[in-house]
């Protein structure tokens, strides 16, 4: 889905294009989203399964790790430190996933609680060390990284919680003698980079591959057989209604790394929610039936893909013009009707970014023609306003985000 400038979902042009031509469309996932699944479920799509791994490779082992009292090596528990051991004593390759580039995502003073922020977003910086930097991963400004608080001159500055380049720095002072390479935006942004971390893996020799979202598919690396997956619970617990869905596709993914094989692969998932009924369907049944848990969820809450829905977003250099602007376009609409909704206006959970504020008008309905029938009145009651280059307002329909 092309989120800025032009919208359009590239999936949903090639079906219709294809429809246009009678021509089939095949659309290929090992974690189809749930519209595709909705879809099936509905007669729009026929479904074709492919059930077995390709080379005959077997399915990893997925275990959950209670991390809840335990004693973290930087976001690593103990067992997890025991098992990359184990693997590496093997002659085999372990992949520890973290989703969260940077050394740490916070720098606080443990003396007077100073935490660095940006200045032009409503986010903390992270901390990049080999670069000496607070880099803001919304806007990209950055500041010196300070020896000392610049509020109370303390010293006594602290990290919290572990980034990939943190992660690198503790598997490389544990295990002294094996090469670990950490895979992230960072990391790759030189020519050939990418190729050269990849044809060192292919090597064969042990080694500890670290990295984010940038490994979780596409690669097959044959001697991983082990696979550590840190932060699963940021996507159980997120406000964002497809935040579930989305940490269960990341999993799936980055499970599909172990054992491609013909060695067997293991998956740690690192969990304080090891109760959690979404993460233990997906772990003992796969992802089709966690996958079907969400949609009558769905269901049961009106909420897309069982309903259909458009965000119209502002963005001003205060917070006050966004509301006002869709609190006029949401009045000069009218009522939505039966099996319709409003929702908002809602500032997003990061207000500011890059100095501009962000606001979301939210619009559900049931029925297609309805929804479109709700736009048209909201953008002829948009379109008179205008509010001139300090506003900027558009309509993003069937969004992935609402903010």
């Amino acid at each position: 889905k092309q989120q800025d400038g032009f919208r359009y979902s590239a999936r949903d042009i090639a079906v219709k294009r294809a429809a246009d031509h009678r021509c089939p469309v095949v659309l290929g996932s090992a974690t189809p989203s749930l519209e595709s699944l909705h879809n099936v479920n509905t007669g729009k799509y026929h479904r074709l399964q492919l059930t077995q791994r390709a080379g005959g490779a077997s399915a990893p082992t997925i275990k959950l790790l209670d991390i809840r009292n335990s004693d973290l090596n930087n976001g690593l528990a103990p067992q997890s430190m025991d098992a990359i051991a184990d693997t590496l004593a093997r002659g085999e390759q372990a992949l520890v996933f973290l989703n969260r580039r940077g050394y740490s995502p916070l720098l606080q003073c443990h003396a007077c609680g100073w935490v660095g922020q940006c200045d032009h977003c409503d986010v903390s910086l992270t901390v990049h060390f080999g670069r000496r930097q607070l880099r803001c991963h919304h806007c990209d400004a950055y500041k010196p990284l300070p020896d000392s608080c610049p509020s109370c001159k303390n010293h006594s500055l602290t990290y919290k919680g572990p980034g990939t380049e943190r992660l690198e720095q503790t598997l490389k002072t544990t295990f002294i003698n094996t090469q670990v390479i950490r895979i992230d935006r960072d990391t790759t942004s030189g020519k050939g980079a990418m190729r050269d971390m990849v044809n060192a893996v292919n090597e064969g020799k042990p080694c500890i591959l670290v990295g984010t979202q940038m490994l979780a598919k596409g690669h097959h690396f044959p001697l991983v057989t082990l696979v550590i997956m840190l932060d699963i619970d940021g996507g159980l617990f997120s406000p964002d209604f497809r935040g579930a869905e989305r940490a269960g596709q990341l999993l799936t993914q980055v499970a599909g790394r172990a054992g491609r094989a013909q060695r067997k692969g293991t998956v740690l998932i690192q969990t304080h929610a090891p109760d959690h009924p979404i993460l233990g369907t997906l772990v003992r049944q796969d992802y089709d039936p966690f996958a079907e848990q969400l949609l009558a969820e769905r269901e049961q809450l009106g909420l897309p893909p069982c309903s259909h829905t458009a965000v119209i977003r502002a963005e001003a250099n205060s917070l006050e013009a966004c509301d006002s602007f869709l609190q006029a376009v949401r009045r000069g609409t009218g009522m939505p009707g039966n099996d319709a909704q409003f929702i908002g206006p809602l500032p997003a959970p990061i207000a500011r970014k890059a100095n501009r504020y962000r606001c979301s008008l939210i619009l559900l309905a049931q029925q297609r023609k309805q929804l479109h029938t709700l736009l048209n009145r909201a953008r002829a009651a948009a379109e008179p306003l205008k509010p001139g280059f300090a506003l900027r307002w558009t309509i993003d329909v069937d969004p992935l985000e609402w903010f």
